[in-house]
């Protein structure tokens, strides 16, 4: 075996996490916050309260307008 195939089978090995930080606009102010994709709590804007994300056993429910997503 060499050095590739080594990496190659490691890779396969662990598992690549499903989530994602996504930004979201808030859809009362439209002030900008990173969240996470899969959040188990409810995340609120920090400016005027408004829910942005609500948890639902998996994917969060996103309230607000995705701007960008990071992987």
């Amino acid at each position: 075996m060499n050095g590739v195939e080594i990496v190659t089978e490691w890779n396969n090995l662990i598992p690549k996490p499903r989530g994602t930080f996504i930004r979201v606009a808030c859809p009362k102010c439209g002030n900008e916050q990173l969240l996470y994709s899969h959040a188990v709590n409810i995340v609120k804007c920090n400016v005027c309260g408004e829910i942005l994300a609500q948890p639902s056993g998996g994917k969060a429910g996103i309230k607000g307008e995705k701007t960008g997503v990071f992987e």
